[in-house]
């Protein structure tokens, strides 16, 4: 049976241009006033909507700021998968992680600012952990399925997609320390070359 294609609709890019102006707005206002000194109401004042109409786009402020991270995961596995059998799993990994380096390369000094926000704000530090963390058994079976078998994931495969991760966590962590001046596929590449035997 053919996989169900995806269809986007109407209503589906309208959704999307709505929460991404309620993102906008929110993050404009973290950067102003700070992650912790605002609440819901304010963020559903600043973009002119009722807090109910707000909560119906983000369940709550966290997810405002890293609603953006909800589909990498999804993108990084794509990748994964279609990346050539005969490559090495940790060179598969690493050249599907440029996915995820797709919003930094796009808009740096927007992501700049979002990664130094996370960075600083405890809550939303775990929660960015805890999102990438929900990505590792789509990683790991991307991981697996590449040689076209049936293959489950092994401990292997989930230690590997963890330590990529980690390394893409890091190099994130240099960059932001760095105002975005070092280049941020030359510090995953670094990051990556410091695990390889």
């Amino acid at each position: 049976m053919p996989p169900a294609e995806t269809r986007t609709t109407t209503r589906d890019i309208a959704r999307g241009a709505v929460r991404a102006e309620l993102a906008r707005a929110a993050f404009g206002l973290f950067r102003s006033e700070g992650y912790e000194n605002v609440t819901v109401n304010d963020l559903a004042a600043a973009a002119g909507v009722s807090r109910s109409t707000f909560l119906r786009y983000f369940g709550s402020k966290e997810e405002a700021v890293l609603g953006v991270f909800d589909t990498h995961g999804e993108h990084v596995a794509a990748a994964l998968s279609a990346r050539p059998v005969a490559e090495d799993d940790w060179t598969a990994l690493r050249r599907a992680l440029d996915t995820a380096l797709e919003h930094y390369r796009r808009d740096p000094d927007s992501a700049l600012a979002m990664t130094r926000l996370v960075k600083d704000t405890p809550a939303l530090c775990a929660s960015r952990l805890g999102k990438q963390s929900g990505w590792r058994p789509a990683l790991a079976n991307a991981l697996a399925e590449r040689t076209g078998s049936a293959e489950q994931p092994t401990l292997t495969h989930a230690v590997r997609v963890a330590a990529a991760l980690d390394c893409l966590n890091v190099a994130l962590d240099h960059w932001t320390d760095s105002d975005g001046r070092l280049d941020l596929p030359s510090l995953l590449d670094e990051a990556f070359a410091a695990l390889t035997h």
